[in-house]
């Protein structure tokens, strides 16, 4: 039985120290970043080398491979992708054109990750970008109103998944207000409880059957004035499990963001007694991934269900790749001229 614990690794291959750290620790999965894509075989060697740490073929490998200045693989090796609100300026266009734009762009990122043995990619975005806002949303959201981004994010789940990898939601219950980036700082957001069910968690209500989500670390002062949702049992339960429904696994964002205080073990504790099933290790050194390893339990029960479901979806169809890009470059030119 796993840890309910995801972390990376120090660089593009694992240490000897590394390597049984994580067969004993045996977290549920991994995530990578820039630092492992050196190339494609790389990126191969190294998911080999994590599933066989960890004894699971299936162990899930996550990327944020987004489009747009979000963006792990990048070339010479990969192609670019564009920021997901062009899509949302296709649909001002023509939403049946967007809807399939952003199908096959997701459909085609789902490739890009699943052929390098990546089987989680952490789209889609559906936070709801306010005009006051931080913006490290901005361009990453998919449209500016609930109804589209809900439309639109219910493609890129299809599409990833025809590409053969699996979508996480985020970062619910909606990060589109923060004032401040959440990698540097806490934010709080004051609208109220009518504002936050009418418009930021209307897409995840809409795509509350998506298999996994990403919490953010946001505090909504309507719900709960102390603590981020990532560690906050009342907006876990009464809003994400409650309001907007969602009942797949759930994972916090990255625990080692500085919206977030506190020991390692204690993030690791809060987040996990707070109702996430599991805890998102980023960037931790050695000492600090054996000190969250000691924290996080075994995922098991409702959690450990949850984590057995997300795995189960994915259903692979194969285009010829080329002839996919040149159909959305087609669908796209309107916004890209």
């Amino acid at each position: 039985m796993p840890s309910a614990a995801i972390y990376d690794c120090e660089g593009p291959c694992l240490s000897a120290r590394e390597r049984a750290f994580f067969r004993d620790a045996d977290p549920w999965g991994f995530i990578l970043f820039a630092r492992h894509c050196e190339s494609p075989n790389a990126i191969r060697s190294l998911c080999a080398e994590l599933r066989e740490a960890v004894g699971r073929e299936d162990a899930p490998i996550l990327i944020d491979q987004e489009g747009g200045r979000v963006a792990r693989l990048k070339a010479p090796h990969w192609r670019e992708h564009s920021p997901m609100s062009v899509f949302g300026e296709l649909w001002r266009l023509d939403p049946g054109k967007a809807r399939s734009a952003i199908r096959l762009n997701a459909y085609l990122l789902g490739r890009m990750v699943s052929d390098l043995g990546i089987n989680v990619d952490c789209v889609p975005v559906l936070d709801v970008p306010q005009l006051d806002a931080h913006d490290i949303i901005g361009d990453r959201a998919l449209a500016t109103h609930p109804d589209e981004i809900a439309a639109l994010g219910r493609a890129v789940l299809d599409g990833l998944m025809a590409g053969g990898a699996l979508p996480v939601i985020k970062h619910i219950p909606g990060h589109g207000r923060a004032l401040c980036d959440s990698h540097e700082s806490l934010p709080r957001v004051i609208a109220s409880k009518g504002d936050l069910r009418a418009i930021d968690f209307a897409p995840f209500r809409s795509l509350n059957d998506a298999p996994m989500a990403m919490t953010a670390h946001v505090i909504y002062e309507a719900y709960d004035p102390e603590r981020p949702a990532t560690t906050s049992p009342t907006v876990i339960a009464d809003v994400i499990r409650g309001e907007i429904g969602f009942d797949g696994l759930l994972m916090s964002d990255d625990l080692k963001m500085k919206a977030l205080s506190g020991s390692i073990n204690r993030r690791v504790e809060d987040t996990i007694s707070a109702g996430c099933d599991v805890a998102l290790c980023c960037n931790f050194d050695f000492d600090e991934k054996v000190e969250a390893a000691r924290a996080a339990p075994m995922l098991a029960g409702a959690a450990g269900a949850r984590a057995d479901r997300a795995l189960s979806g994915r259903a692979r169809e194969t285009y010829e790749i080329e002839a996919a890009y040149e159909e959305l470059e087609a669908l796209l030119k309107p916004v890209l001229v």
